[in-house]
């Protein structure tokens, strides 16, 4: 990637950051889900993507050969906000063999016997590797409080179905993470950031193209109608789990392209920071090797 396009995507880059600490914010105030730069365009923005995907190629590498960190990203958002593309356009042309990502839907009977967070645990991504959770435990935090029925589905005691139980989670997630990061799992968090009318209008076009269909059902349209809910149940969830070692990114989704290159240029800078190398061969290994090259070459 160019040094001038990347100073112009960083500088966007890091309005999108929700500053640890922080103690309130608004999702619409706050982060403009139309926002875009005004120095570069979708033409500039796909030839940058493009150039940003084949240095994360070679960072993947790196992760893989040096085997001391894991990488975890975490997508969540409203229905619609396009997830599923940015995990498609920006992890595309990345070794499969290294990258792994989980789609987490509503609990199995198994998964309530367990707590919360087993599931997404054992879903973890190896030292080497980058893994994607497409929504993740922090769905205890947000449909939970936008439907406190499913909290009485869970199997828990009564007396941890109280008013303290999100201060509770935001508390147990912060230390989990905490815990990741001390043991080498970088932990990256999106909040892809979509408007109300542009949900409508992806709503609207998966009913009227048939061969999305398939994406759209009567129960996404009944969401909606807890829309503020969900904000707010976004914004605490924000200002509670943004901390040093797992900050949150609130990423301008109405835009596809801007969504798609803001992600890329942060794993980029993450994977960067972790100044990765390939293995040091030692003086004995480097012998090795060229004694094996004599052996080959001197095949008939």
């Amino acid at each position: 990637m160019k040094k001038q396009e990347g100073g112009r995507i960083d500088s966007f880059v890091d309005r999108m950051i929700v500053p640890p600490g922080r103690k309130r914010l608004s999702v619409t105030k706050d982060f403009d889900a139309a926002w875009k730069p005004k120095s570069m365009d979708k033409k500039q923005a796909t030839a940058a993507l493009e150039e940003g995907i084949r240095l994360l190629v070679e960072f993947q590498d790196k992760l893989y050969a040096q085997d001391n960190y894991a990488l975890l990203v975490i997508f969540q958002a409203m229905d619609a906000a396009g997830k599923d593309g940015v995990i498609k356009h920006v992890m595309s042309g990345l070794n499969p063999q290294g990258c792994q990502v989980y789609s987490f839907k509503a609990p199995s009977t198994e998964e309530l016997d367990h707590d919360y967070l087993w599931r997404c645990y054992k879903a973890l991504p190896e030292r080497g590797r980058i893994g994607i959770f497409n929504r993740s435990y922090y769905e205890e935090v947000l449909i939970t409080k936008v439907h406190p029925s499913i909290i009485e589905s869970q199997k828990l005691p009564p007396h941890l179905k109280d008013k303290k139980i999100f201060q509770r989670r935001y508390r147990e997630i912060n230390n989990f993470e905490e815990y990741l990061h001390n043991n080498g799992i970088v932990v990256l968090k999106f909040f892809l950031n979509v408007s109300r009318d542009e949900q409508k209008k992806r709503f609207l076009e998966r009913i009227d193209r048939e061969e999305k269909n398939w994406k759209f059902s009567a129960a996404d349209a009944k969401e909606r109608g807890h829309w503020d809910e969900y904000m707010q149940a976004y914004e605490d969830c924000l200002v509670a789990t943004s901390t040093k070692e797992a900050p949150w990114y609130v990423i301008p989704a109405d835009n596809k392209w801007v969504s798609r290159l803001a992600v890329a240029r942060i794993i980029y800078q993450t994977l960067k920071g972790l100044k990765l190398h390939y293995p040091t061969v030692s003086e004995p290994q480097k012998q090795a090797l060229a004694e094996a090259k004599r052996m080959l070459e001197g095949e008939n």
